[in-house]
């Protein structure tokens, strides 16, 4: 199975050149740490930057440059600061061409459920709700089950919606999964040394399996 880092890089895998791409709190901000050298991308955060680098080195921190979940960051070369307006005005003219988001829940035909619990204190939606209304392009990176055991991959999101058929791609630490537009999750990979029926066992949604389903390279 893998960690959160090994998550957020086969999630870098899929990040082109040219890309602007928005990384939410949690898992996505680990993204930055392994964008491929050879391409040029651009990182966004709906508090107000462009530019995003990778999280600083111990003790070179600058707490006064944040990404939207309060971490320090770094900021390469040409990389601007600009008002939340302007950073959301971006967002919903589809400027952004990826998202990747967290989340406590998918459903089979593209939900999510990733700002509130009910009945726990939180900080707030952020800027999600803007990034899923406006997204074209949302990858999830979420853990596969929560920490009862139980599949947080669903028929139908028992939390309160983000968004609605909007993710189209997965990366957990059990799986790759694409939603279909039809519905469902499709097995696309797995994570090294995880067999088909751990994945079925951890998937309470449909899922779909087509041939051989190869392991993930890291």
């Amino acid at each position: 199975m893998l960690d959160k880092e090994s998550i957020a890089k086969r999630i870098a895998r899929e990040i082109k050149d040219g890309f602007y791409v928005n990384l939410g709190i949690g898992i996505p901000t680990l993204v930055a740490n392994y964008i491929p050298r050879d391409i040029d991308v651009v990182l966004q955060s709906e508090n107000g930057l462009l530019g995003m680098g990778p999280f600083p080195i111990a003790g070179e921190e600058d707490a006064d440059t944040i990404n939207a979940g309060k971490q320090t960051i770094t900021m390469l070369p040409g990389s601007v600061i600009f008002d939340s307006a302007m950073s959301f005005g971006m967002i919903r003219a589809k400027k952004v061409n990826l998202t990747i988001l967290g989340a406590m829940e998918v459903s089979e035909n593209g939900d999510i459920a990733n700002w509130k619990i009910p009945g726990k204190m939180v900080k707030g939606m952020g800027g999600a709700m803007d990034l899923v209304a406006s997204a074209e392009n949302i990858i999830v990176a979420m853990q596969h089950v929560n920490k009862a055991g139980e599949s947080k991959l669903l028929p139908q999101c028992t939390l309160p919606l983000t968004g609605v058929g909007c993710v189209k791609k997965i990366v957990t630490e059990l799986a790759v999964l694409d939603i279909l537009p039809g519905g469902g999750f499709k097995l696309i990979e797995r994570a090294p040394g995880v067999s088909i029926q751990q994945i079925k066992d951890a998937t309470a949604g449909k899922l779909i399996i087509e041939g051989d389903v190869p392991e993930m390279v890291i």
